[in-house]
């Protein structure tokens, strides 16, 4: 059966408590925070966020609160390796020290990405929603009058600087044991801000698992971005049936150039129908949802993690779960 997780700090918290509270045992974690900043190359490896210790210690937190610690969603630093820059190698080290760690204290998924510069990218945070909650959103008229990044790079670059990653870390995940999940570019749009953008469709999902073939390579499924790039999502998750190492439970109205986030229960998505094709392809990963609504009561300094909103996901996603399961199972 599917495993449903949240997405926490390893630092205990009184999100922790409602969170386990909900009924949920497993947990994707991040790095802890450190007493260093700086250049990685000027600090000790040991003291690095993704050093051994480090995760070490946030395992054994996660543990000590109740939790499995199942997937890692933190990267080191990357831009580097994704511009194809001269020191690129010193950073893809980082990747593989990280992968190294999780494989060596049996954690099982690394959650990475393939945005240079840029990541997630909002035009809003305040847009209204059902009663009033916020949610995030994003125009891509909006952005069309923003000075270009600073750094530029094609999409034909990013295809081959990801080949170069992928030959040098997907033998190190084989080893280690360790599935790499990719997540997609958010939002699936190229170019932005006139950096080119790979990670944007189900074609390109296709020639990334047959780019380095590996058992190790393979998809994060954060279903909002993959609802702007088809509107066949359950049929998609059973094509990718044994590439989907992860997946990320959200929903969307719109499309790439112009779209808004929902409640889970207010989105475009056939939810239902996407909990089955997990069940159907025999999916027993981690499932977690992702970027809540700000609900009456809680603040917008986080947008999309809004505690209470999490609550409200984590209840519909049970009961999502345990009437397609029970179904499956009649």
């Amino acid at each position: 059966m599917i495993k449903i997780a949240e997405v926490m700090s390893p630092q205990p918290s009184a999100l922790w408590r409602m969170v386990k509270q909900c009924g949920v045992d497993h947990v994707v974690g991040g790095f802890p925070h450190t007493r260093r900043d700086g250049d990685p190359a000027d600090i000790h490896p040991d003291e690095r966020p993704w050093s051994f210790p480090n995760i070490v210690r946030a395992k054994t937190a996660y543990e000590n609160g109740g939790f499995e610690l199942n997937v890692i969603e933190a990267r080191p630093p990357l831009d580097k390796a994704k511009l194809g820059l001269s020191d690129r190698d010193e950073e893809i080290e980082y990747a593989m020290d990280l992968i190294r760690t999780m494989g060596a204290i049996g954690i099982e998924t690394w959650c990475y990405e393939w945005m240079p510069i840029l990541n997630w990218t909002r035009t809003s945070t305040t847009t209204p929603s059902r009663g009033g909650a916020y949610v995030t959103g994003f125009d891509n008229e909006l952005m069309k009058g923003a000075p270009p990044a600073e750094h530029q790079v094609t999409e034909e670059e990013l295809w081959d600087n990801l080949k170069y990653f992928l030959e040098k870390v997907l033998p190190v995940a084989e080893e280690a044991g360790v599935k790499l999940a990719m997540h997609p570019d958010d939002p699936p749009l190229s170019p932005l801000r006139g950096m080119g953008r790979i990670m944007r469709s189900v074609d390109n999902y296709q020639k990334l698992v047959d780019l380095v073939p590996s058992p190790m390579n393979g998809i994060c499924m954060c279903q909002g971005n993959f609802a702007l790039m088809t509107d066949q999502l359950p049929e998609v998750i059973r094509h990718f049936h044994d590439k989907i190492y992860f997946v990320h439970m959200r929903d969307v109205r719109g499309t790439p150039e112009k779209f808004v986030e929902t409640f889970h229960d207010d989105g475009q998505t056939d939810m239902y129908e996407c909990m089955k094709a997990y069940r159907d392809i025999g999916f027993e990963g981690v499932l977690r949802p992702d970027h809540v609504p700000t609900m009456e009561g809680d603040d917008n300094d986080h947008p999309g993690y809004s505690a209470i909103g999490r609550l409200f996901a984590i209840g519909y996603i049970k009961g999502l779960r345990e009437s397609v399961y029970k179904q499956g199972a009649a």
